[in-house]
């Protein structure tokens, strides 16, 4: 009969087993794998029998994504228990009386960090006591890459339960979490939450592994664990595939073993070649106890004082006009510059420049950006989305934009691709909204989204996008409180048109302390109102402000003359509000957008006037 785990893995260097996706995946399996332990149990067992047979002492659970979060992905979320206990039940019936079976559950923040905790702490919850019922020898919490999810998880499999807790970190660089803590720091605090078992896995190879634990010295109390990948992935006509240097990883197994690893498997691209090599290689099970650790050399930034933009500062303080003329479709841009000059001379505080709105392409705005900074000193305020640029091509272009000396940005979700010129492109939306800001709240620390020291801060005033166009406002602020939490500057909001929606937006900003730049668009005719009512998604115009240009007629400068009326109704008002406006100017027409610069600043200059002879 097999001893307790804890007290076997102290003794000895265990070996454990390897992908578990990788060998369904090359059995033909390209759905949800956790489904297979109902479907499929003899493809699952299968995997199990080989792993053992190749020397695994070791085995987990096919339960990675078997969480409701994951499973609803496939309309399984109902079948949680029984995939579970399936799993734990087939892993028990390969290992007999001689292997141990650990209760594996996966981290569900991954890139996208947009997972509530209290959904994080039932979902987990849900699967430990699976597991505690079935009985597993331990827990395996493997690939958290968020450190605040493991870290609560830990806790919660603490107090739960008695079982061994092996709680593995995934890391994007080597050495460094993505919070930014080495990796030492983190498998310490670790360690002080009670895990008694402490690692790493997938993501990298063996040898970027190895290098990462040659900085951690060898814990006061918990074991270390390390599952590396097989390598780095390749991609061959439309698969992923691994190279299957068996050797190469038996020999980097060894010297895992010098760095003080107790119990060493594999993950992604490893199958049971993989851990053939590392049993027959690893001769002398002796675990090693002492090692002196390399120096971990992370640069550490922290955000600077005085890191806000100008604009920022002004609009804390006095009226601030920003004023939105979106880059050209076409390259005959020359139109788009004469008013980019005439908005700055006017007096526009800020120039803010879209990203491809509508999904429809146009001039790249960071090109734009550095363009009008240099050839006009006009400030850019720049948009940036998340549907066009996954997360490599986001943290790239928020470090060109630091390059190009922008420091004002909106973050946006952005338009779906399908509505735009291009319908067939795909939409990235690696990250939301609210997890761009958090990643420029990062930049602004001096880290990537990786953890890694970008060796300065950038130094980035953040603006979010607020709708007040919603019938539940409620529901809107609620939103806006979160933008706010992950680090919301300040706030631009879709074009309102009407005073009651002025007033309402102003009623509600009261709960934020936050500015906010009131959008404020001209309407050209009553077409036009038509189609921004009914077709622009996110816009709704008051029933009086559209009678009003119906009644305006056909006539295109009664129209206009209409439309303007409105708007500069609405700018006298808002000015009284709020101090940051922001004038969208419609179809590159950027005379209407001078006429109301004018406007807000001779009006400012009469209230100015008229308090010297209160």
């Amino acid at each position: 009969m097999k001893r307790p785990f804890l007290e076997q893995l102290r003794e000895r260097v265990l070996v454990a087993d390897g992908a578990m996706g990788t060998l369904l995946y090359s059995y033909g399996v390209d759905h949800c794998n956790e489904e297979l332990n109902l479907s499929h149990p003899e493809d699952v067992l299968r995997v199990h029998e080989q792993y053992i047979e190749a020397g695994a002492e070791v085995i987990q659970t096919n339960t990675y994504a078997a969480n409701y979060v994951k499973l609803a992905r496939y309309g399984l979320q109902e079948q949680v228990k029984a995939i579970n206990t399936a799993a734990v039940r087939l892993a028990k019936q390969a290992a007999g009386e001689d292997v141990y079976v650990l209760g594996t559950i996966g981290g569900l923040r991954g890139i996208k960090q947009d997972i509530p905790l209290d959904e994080i702490k039932r979902s987990f919850r849900e699967q430990l006591y699976i597991f505690l019922m079935e009985g597993v020898d331990a827990l395996l919490l493997e690939t958290y890459y968020d450190f605040e999810e493991l870290e609560t998880v830990v806790q919660i499999a603490k107090q739960e339960c008695e079982l061994p807790i092996i709680a593995e970190l995934s890391m994007h660089e080597v050495g460094v979490l993505q919070n930014g803590w080495s990796l030492a720091e983190g498998l310490a605090r670790l360690e002080e939450l009670g895990a008694d078992v402490v690692g790493i896995n997938c993501r990298m190879g063996p040898f970027h592994m190895l290098t990462a634990l040659q900085q951690v010295p060898i814990p006061q109390k918990a074991l270390l664990s390390v599952y590396p990948n097989a390598s780095l992935p390749q991609l061959e006509e439309g698969r992923y595939t691994y190279a299957e240097e068996f050797a190469y990883f038996g020999d980097i197994a060894q010297e895992l073993r010098q760095q003080g690893v107790h119990l060493i498997g594999g993950c992604c691209g490893t199958t049971p070649g993989h851990i053939q090599a590392v049993a027959k290689r690893l001769t002398d099970r002796t675990p090693i106890t002492e090692k002196q650790a390399i120096p971990h050399k992370a640069v550490r930034k922290v955000m600077e004082p005085s890191g806000e933009s100008p604009l920022l500062q002004k609009v804390r303080n006095e009226t601030t006009i920003l004023v939105e003329l979106d880059p050209p479709k076409h390259l005959n841009t020359d139109r788009f510059y004469e008013g980019i000059e005439a908005l700055h001379k006017a007096g526009a505080d800020a120039l803010t420049l879209a990203d491809n709105p509508l999904a429809s392409p146009r001039v790249g705005n960071d090109a734009v950006a550095a363009i009008i900074k240099q050839r006009y000193g006009a400030n850019p305020l720049v948009h940036l989305t998340c549907r066009d640029r996954n997360l490599i091509g986001l943290q790239s272009h928020l470090m060109g934009l630091h390059e190009l000396g922008v420091q004002d940005l909106l973050a946006i979700t952005g338009d779906p691709a399908k509505i735009g010129d291009f319908p067939g492109a795909a939409s990235v939306y690696d990250l939301s909204s609210l997890e761009l800001i958090e990643l420029i709240k990062q930049n602004n620390k001096g880290f990537s989204f990786s953890g890694k020291s970008l060796e300065r801060p950038t130094r980035f005033s953040v603006g979010a996008a607020f709708n007040p166009n919603y019938r539940h406002m409620d529901a809107s602020i609620k939103r806006l409180e979160k933008k706010v939490a992950a680090g919301a500057d300040y706030f631009i909001t879709q074009p309102v048109f009407g005073i009651e929606q002025l007033h309402a937006l102003a009623e509600a900003s009261k709960q934020v302390d936050r500015p906010f730049f009131v959008g404020i668009m001209p309407l050209l005719s009553s077409r036009n109102a038509e189609f921004l009512h009914h077709e622009v998604p996110g816009i709704r115009l008051p029933d009086d402000t559209r009678e009003r240009m119906r009644q305006a007629g056909e006539d295109p400068k009664r129209a206009l003359e209409e439309g303007m009326a409105i708007t500069k109704e609405l700018v006298a008002e808002a000015v009284k509000l709020f101090n940051g406006i922001y004038l969208i100017t419609p179809f590159l027409r950027y005379e209407l957008s001078l006429e109301l610069i004018h406007y807000i600043t001779s009006r400012k200059q009469e209230e100015s006037h008229d308090q010297l002879y209160i």
